[in-house]
Order: C-alpha cells, then sequence, then structure tokens
C-alpha cells in the first residue's frame, strides 16, 4: 500500500534528513565552536571511530557520498595509482567525474556481464606493476548492489580481497 509520498533510493541527496538526526543537529546548533574540525564534536566523532575500527582509523566527516567516495579512494592511493572497477559502477558512471577532476585517480574499467568483478576480470587491468608508464593498480573496488541489481555474496567479496591483497 502506498502512503502517496515519492521516495527516491537513486542517491543520498534525494532525501530530507532523518529525524534524529535533524534532533540532534538542532539542539547543538547554539554558541561557537572553532572551525575545519577542531570543533569538540568532530574530536567526539574521532575518539568514537578510534574506539570502534582501532587507533589508526580516521574520520574525515563529508557532506554525501561522492565526496566520501572520492576522499577514501584518494586516502587509499598515492597519484601515481589508480582504481580498478567495472565500467557500469557508481564511481564510474554516477559520480559526475569527481574522482579522476578531484582526486587525480585513475579508473581501470572492466567490462562485466552483470556489474559484478570477479578476480579473473580484475586481472584484465591488473598488469604493469613498476611500469613508470602505467598507472599503478591499487585498488578494487565494488558496487554493492551493483548498478544492474545484482549482488555479491560474501564468497564473492572474499575471494575478490585475497585475490587483491596476493596483487599487493
Amino acid at each position: 500500500m502506498s502512503d502517496g509520498i515519492w521516495r527516491g533510493f537513486a542517491s543520498d541527496n534525494y532525501a530530507g534528513i532523518h529525524p534524529e538526526i535533524l534532533k540532534a543537529m538542532s539542539e547543538i546548533n547554539a554558541g561557537h565552536q572553532v572551525a575545519y574540525g577542531d570543533d569538540i564534536y568532530t574530536e567526539q566523532l574521532s575518539g568514537v571511530v578510534k574506539k570502534q575500527f582501532g587507533n589508526a582509523a580516521e574520520a574525515f566527516p563529508v557532506f554525501n557520498g561522492t565526496g566520501a567516495n572520492v576522499i577514501t579512494l584518494q586516502a587509499m592511493c598515492k597519484p601515481w595509482e589508480a582504481v580498478v572497477c567495472a565500467t557500469s559502477a557508481h564511481i564510474n558512471v554516477d559520480e559526475g567525474g569527481a574522482p579522476e577532476k578531484v582526486a587525480g585517480l585513475k579508473l581501470l574499467q572492466v567490462e562485466t556481464p552483470d556489474g559484478k568483478l570477479t578476480p579473473e576480470l580484475v586481472d584484465k587491468q591488473a598488469w604493469g606493476f613498476g611500469n613508470e608508464h602505467r598507472a599503478q593498480p591499487k585498488v578494487v573496488s565494488i558496487t554493492n548492489s551493483t548498478e544492474y541489481g545484482t549482488v555479491y555474496s560474501v564468497a564473492e567479496v572474499k575471494a575478490l580481497a585475497d585475490h587483491a591483497h596476493s596483487l599487493g
């Protein structure tokens, strides 16, 4: 049964803020805080992230999914390194070129029949290591669920991770 309200799941930008988040923001929206990550709220976030994921973990608050994807890939790669992804991957078709323009990363695309990478498909772009004339594959990025609606199983993700780690 429909309540008559249109809902779009194509982007995190389609929806408003969850009421609990809006309430929390409203409660702290008083007074002044130092900007650019030196405020008490960013400090608290950092503590939660370190407690959950270990002392080496860092938090980089961003305003949307594109920002999160770009900063994550940029943190994982050096300027000469590249990201292997499916041609249909979200980072390749739905980020407005941001990973390449903003982060300066080369996206090494692989054609897939269903949007899902496999170790064998990754190998189509995982070559040329040490060749200074080629962007060096560093990260394998998957979209789950894919733009085709297919979903990786735990075993498929493990196989990809194991293969990527074996490549360095």
